[in-house]
């Protein structure tokens, strides 16, 4: 199984299938277009099962690696390789494209083919910025899946969905400007794009602090950390059911993802002597955005702050310097995957129905739709970081971490199960419970077989790992670890006083 490209195949079956369904031609042949993109996501689902199946908990080396030379008169390469931090985002990257094209099949009903193309060629790109182990070929894939996301939400979202698509490509376009300034820098001064050198190049605390500020900007405007976050909330207001999904359980994880590849191991200093400004930052994420959620009338812009609150978290965890922070924030991650994943398909399950968004429309949902009811509730169960959901997993796990760090920031963070109960079943409450609202409530139809099944692949997704964590958490030990041990090697400190 090692000699089979598995990673490229991941990257490009999906971008070839999405070229494949375009070429299915008008919406006259969308029923083929559908079932070429769900065999074709399937099929690179079906690829990367064998990452996890065979992946070497117990290293924290790269695997799978694939090196070959690309643009050799620069050293830039094509290689690739994966460790326990990113193994299991090819793998949520890849379910959550079954479910989207699934979500997508009765509720797009023009430009089919393009539709399902982009979310196929955005799957193939995402799996390239998780694998990818040369800075160029990283930047190619990071640019690359800009474009894509920006059609789904400018082409098929609401009725302000060109400002939200402008707004959301300046906003990540600037981001990425920073990034590529930093790595010609890293280039100049080591000689090499391989992201793996740049973990050796132990450069001057001045470079690393400049360095680390380009990182800051241009990977938090896509998880998005707090005050660089105003795009997400339009942005997932205006885009359709499927883009929101893949927007919150893929591409926000990117720029967390950037932090642990690029920030962490290549300027520890910079990053330990800048602690307290991304505590500062995610603490702010934590609390107030999570008070703005609760103040919103619409349910897409609730679960968006939401999800800027939620991912506050993370980057809370991966600078408490300490493995149980970090791995806590990576199982947060992948939860929020799952957990807001969910709650979108449940938001556009009922905006299907209704075309409306407004939490005001509904109320006493449960009387028609008793189903979606109970997937609803377990989904904000979830949210709020319910024991046995996963998303306390990760909660808890940052929580301990952030209490090996410091009282003060623990008891803050942990605000976060109070704040997220308040506004998931607050809205839940008022959606679901009492008497039907208005006719169009009463008029209602439960759940189909189709929705049915994404919802309940989710549910389970959401129980396993909130019951049994560990087949999430083994794989990622070994590179944690080795993650930790590099910085302190590289910083000559302990983890800093907080």
């Amino acid at each position: 199984m090692t000699d089979i490209p598995l990673l490229s195949l991941a990257i490009w079956i999906p971008i070839l299938g999405g070229v494949l369904v375009l070429a299915t031609g008008s919406d006259a042949n969308a029923r083929m277009a559908r079932v070429v993109a769900l065999l074709t996501a399937i099929a690179g689902f079906a690829i990367t099962i064998p990452l996890y199946a065979c992946f070497d908990a117990s290293t924290a080396a790269m695997q799978f690696s694939e090196l070959r030379p690309w643009i050799e008169h620069f050293n830039i390469n094509y290689h690739l390789g994966i460790d326990g931090i990113s193994l299991w985002f090819l793998l949520l990257n890849s379910f959550i494209t079954i479910i989207v094209v699934i979500a997508g099949w009765e509720s797009i009903q023009n430009r089919v083919a393009q539709y399902m193309a982009a979310f196929l060629i955005m799957s193939g790109l995402m799996n390239g910025i998780f694998s990818a182990l040369d800075g160029v070929l990283f930047y190619v894939f990071f640019e690359a899946s800009l474009i894509p996301l920006y059609l789904i939400i400018g082409v098929w979202g609401g009725p302000n969905r060109v400002y939200a698509a402008f707004k959301f490509f300046l906003f990540t376009l600037a981001g990425s400007l920073l990034l590529l300034l930093a790595l010609i820098c890293l280039y100049n001064e080591t000689g090499s794009f391989a992201i793996l050198d740049w973990h050796q190049a132990g450069l001057p605390l001045g470079a690393q602090t400049l360095i680390f500020f380009a990182f800051l900007i241009a990977f938090g405007v896509k998880v998005p950390m707090w005050p660089i976050h105003t795009w997400l909330p339009d942005a997932h207001v205006e885009a359709p059911t499927g883009g929101s999904v893949v927007l919150a359980a893929i591409a926000l994880k990117l720029g967390a993802y950037g932090f642990l590849r690029f920030a962490l191991p290549i300027v520890p200093q910079a990053c330990h002597e800048y602690t307290w400004l991304v505590l500062g930052l995610s603490l702010i994420a934590v609390i107030y955005i999570g008070f703005v959620a609760l103040a919103q009338s619409d349910m897409k812009k609730l679960v968006a702050y939401s999800s800027v609150s939620h991912m506050g978290f993370v980057t809370l965890g991966f600078f408490l310097h300490n493995q149980l922070g970090i791995e806590g924030a990576l199982i947060q991650m992948i939860s929020h995957g799952f957990v807001s994943g969910a709650m979108f398909l449940c938001i556009g399950v009922l905006y299907d129905r209704m075309h409306s968004r407004q939490i005001a429309d509904y109320g006493g949902v449960v009387n028609t739709m008793p189903k979606f009811a109970a997937f609803f509730m377990l989904f904000a169960m979830a949210n709020s970081g319910l024991p046995a959901t996963s998303g306390f997993v990760g909660e808890f796990t940052v929580i301990l971490g952030a209490m090996q760090a410091n009282f003060l920031v623990a008891f803050l963070a942990a605000t976060t199960l109070i704040l997220g109960a308040a506004y998931s079943l607050w809205m839940y409450k008022r959606v679901v419970f009492g008497e039907v609202a208005n006719e169009n409530v009463a008029r209602l139809t439960d759940l189909n077989r189709r929705e049915f099944f994404f919802l309940a692949l989710l549910a389970a997704c959401v129980l396993a790992m909130g019951l049994y964590p560990f087949p999430f958490t083994e794989v990622m030990h070994a590179s944690v670890e080795n993650l930790l041990q590099h910085v302190q090697q590289q910083t000559a400190l302990t983890p800093p006083p907080l």
